[in-house]
């Protein structure tokens, strides 16, 4: 039975290296029940130059019937210029398919996940290239200055809701779709995943303890400081998790996936309210002042935003008082507001981060100040 069991795992890998090697990001593998919610954890610290944050990710064990947590890693870049863009799960039609990770010369789409420390859901803001150097953003990440001097201070605002949603599309997945530039990254050239991401995924496979029935989507091994390392000083407990796991099939479902729970925001009034980041300073004061009126604009029409859905779920929530509405409708409601609320704010993150787009030329390459 041992041998039988090895050998199935044995031809998984080699199936999923055949298809890694050959179509990368391309979809590998399918199943019918959707992964839990992303774990909470700190991330350990960078162990030397040249490492790229790497986050972690629901895998599945067709053996086993079950989610295994791979952990987050820093990873050394196959080659510089390169950087890596995340696996994710992906709603198709009646089944969850899984996207293969992929090291590019640029980041390209991986669901809208927001994994953090750089992943914010489009793109990565953890670090840049430099030639063949490669520079680390400590607003995001976890880097000793004194062995590692490649380093810049860049504040990224991240307004994501944080979910902890671990897939894209379906009922209750990231609603959001790859964009011009994400679409022409997919046609760059790419490498897999390097042979120490494979060892690190069948390390995780292996330990029981991985398992999302045994951890109930609360890893005790969620990061770690390099590739397969399990057992040594700097692995990472994950801090917080979600709920069970999401299934594929019919059900009354919040916007993270599963029902709502104190950590998800429901309603926009449960949000911070839009504020102006810190003016810039960039040295062309006409760029600058036009950039701040744009920010001021945005920022006001988003909260308005915020007030004119509170208020008409306010409305929904007074006409359900007047039905004397059953608590199965309540939760109807509620569930249908939490992903107006997370949508919305969804959208804003997107508007931000094209404002910022348009007005990066203007810095000429330096990093931007928020």
């Amino acid at each position: 039975m041992r041998s039988s069991h090895a050998g199935r795992c044995a031809l998984f890998f080699v199936i999923v290296l055949a298809i890694s090697a050959a179509c990368f990001a391309q979809v590998g593998i399918s199943i019918t029940i959707g992964p839990p919610p992303l774990p909470v954890y700190e991330q350990p610290l960078c162990p030397e130059e040249g490492y790229i944050w790497t986050p972690g990710y629901w895998a599945y064990d067709y053996d086993a019937a079950d989610y295994y947590w791979v952990p987050g890693t820093w990873v050394l870049a196959p080659e510089p210029g390169y950087l890596w863009t995340p696996a994710y799960w992906g709603w198709s039609g009646d089944r969850f398919l899984f996207h293969e990770g992929y090291w590019g010369p640029h980041v390209g789409f991986y669901g809208g996940i927001n994994y953090g420390y750089g992943y914010f859901g489009n793109g990565y803001e953890g670090g840049r290239w430099d030639h063949d150097r490669f520079f680390y953003n400590r607003s995001v990440n976890n880097v000793n200055v004194v062995n590692i001097h490649n380093v810049y201070n860049t504040t990224i605002v991240n307004r994501t809701v944080e979910n902890r949603i671990s897939y894209n599309g379906g009922n209750g997945g990231i609603n959001a779709r790859p964009s011009a530039e994400q679409e022409a990254a997919m046609r760059d050239r790419h490498l897999p995943p390097v042979a120490a991401q494979h060892q690190h995924m069948q390390a995780a496979q292996a330990d029981r303890e991985q398992r999302a029935s045994v951890n109930h989507g609360r890893p005790a091994i969620a990061a770690s400081p390099k590739p397969g390392v399990f057992a040594q000083r700097g692995v990472v407990q994950a801090r917080e998790t979600g709920a069970a796991n999401n299934r594929a099939e019919s059900q009354p479902r919040g916007a993270s996936g599963n029902f709502p729970h104190p950590g998800n925001a429901v309603h926009p009034g449960e949000l911070a309210a839009h504020e102006r980041p810190a003016a810039l300073n960039t040295g062309n004061q006409r760029l600058d002042q036009k950039y701040q009126q744009q920010q001021e604009k945005l920022v006001a029409k988003q909260n308005q935003e915020h007030q004119k859905l509170q208020q008409r779920q306010d409305q929904e929530h007074q006409q359900l008082a007047r039905q004397n509405a059953d608590e199965a409708r309540k939760q109807q409601v509620e569930q249908r507001h939490q992903q107006q609320t997370q949508q919305l704010e969804q959208r804003h993150v997107q508007q931000q981060q094209h404002l910022e787009q348009r007005q990066q030329p203007a810095n000429h390459g330096q990093p931007r100040q928020h």
